[in-house]
């Protein structure tokens, strides 16, 4: 069965298995900076005020996905070296601690942005592109717990080795929101509301699929019935340990991308905000194959770990190294 090669695949040659597990992960996020690029044109065509209030929300918005990634992450390396220890219950319940901790920072943040988006918005330097974006942040924080859940759903299956099915959900996503904005924003004359719930109608459905993967095909190595849940704080902590570094890293980005778009405001307008944003969805794809690689590595060497194959993880680090290496060298 399908699972079973999957888990057979993240088991054996790590070589193998970085290689086999990255590139679909590279081609996902193609697709998904391809749509952000698309979504760029499209709001674009609203004026250059919309697309830089999509650009004033983009750093915070990206915070709190990364903290659904982080989560993720969290969950990957916890499920990933349980499968290497053989011990599959425990692997269940890190992944259902994965969406609990999903839900409970969703509830959270959604609160929050939603009582304090206007002083945010006014302390980034929103200024006249406010009410735009007001309109778009409104509803893309309103639906947070989609974004989040998607990154942990998406970070159990690669947990055990299930690019294929990882892959599809993100590119659902990707190709429905280039389908659903030209409707949205135009068709329909939501304006940048169009492309806030052309985006969230999108992720939407591609939960909607993988809840179907996990809860209703039941193919999965893992079992997530609430039957394997067990409450325990130190698999919260141990997740926790990994997601707060990971999202860490993209408050370092979005806080840098928000001190530029308010340098930006103060040397000329918001019009350059909305320049930045477009030329900086182009510059994110030479990240493609590095964070391709960084995800692929989470799920190999936390089997290795957790398999006390030691000799496994030295090589798994040390390939994706300088596979990342030498990717980025030919990239320039």
């Amino acid at each position: 069965m399908a699972k079973s090669s999957n888990i057979e695949m993240i088991t054996g040659d790590p070589k193998k298995a970085i290689v086999k597990l990255a590139l679909p992960m590279m081609l996902s996020m193609l697709l998904i900076m391809l749509y952000n690029i698309a979504d760029s044109i499209w709001v674009a065509g609203l004026g250059a005020d919309a697309l830089a209030a999509v650009g004033f929300i983009t750093p915070l918005f990206m915070v709190l996905v990364g903290l659904g990634n982080g989560i993720g992450a969290g969950a990957n390396s916890l499920i990933a070296r349980y499968i290497g220890a053989g011990n599959r219950d425990q692997a269940n319940n890190a992944g259902l601690h994965g969406i609990l901790l999903a839900i409970i920072v969703s509830v959270i943040f959604t609160i929050i942005i939603e009582v304090f988006m206007v002083p945010i918005l006014q302390m980034m330097g929103a200024g006249s592109t406010i009410q735009y974006a007001m309109d778009y942040s409104y509803i893309i924080f309103g639906f947070l717990f989609v974004f989040v859940y998607s990154g942990v759903a998406s970070a159990i299956f690669r947990s055990e080795g299930d690019m294929r099915r990882a892959t599809i959900a993100i590119a659902v996503t990707a190709i429905m929101n280039i389908i659903l904005d030209p409707i949205f924003i135009y068709v329909l004359n939501f304006g940048i509301s169009g492309a806030a719930w052309a985006t969230v109608f999108s992720a939407i459905l591609s939960c909607l699929v993988m809840s179907y993967w996990i809860w209703g095909k039941k193919d999965l190595y893992l079992d997530l019935t609430l039957k394997n849940f067990k409450y325990s704080t130190k698999m919260i902590i141990d997740n926790l340990q990994v997601a707060i570094p990971s999202t860490l890293e993209s408050l370092v980005f979005s806080i840098l991308a928000i001190i530029i778009n308010s340098m930006l405001v103060m040397a000329a307008d918001t019009t350059a905000v909305a320049v930045y944003t477009a030329s900086m969805r182009i510059v994110q794809l030479a990240m493609i194959p590095l964070i391709g690689l960084g995800t692929a590595v989470l799920t190999v060497a936390g089997v290795a770990y957790g398999a006390r194959n030691y000799q496994n993880l030295k090589t798994s680090h040390s390939y994706a190294i300088k596979l990342g290496f030498a990717i980025s060298i030919a990239l320039g």
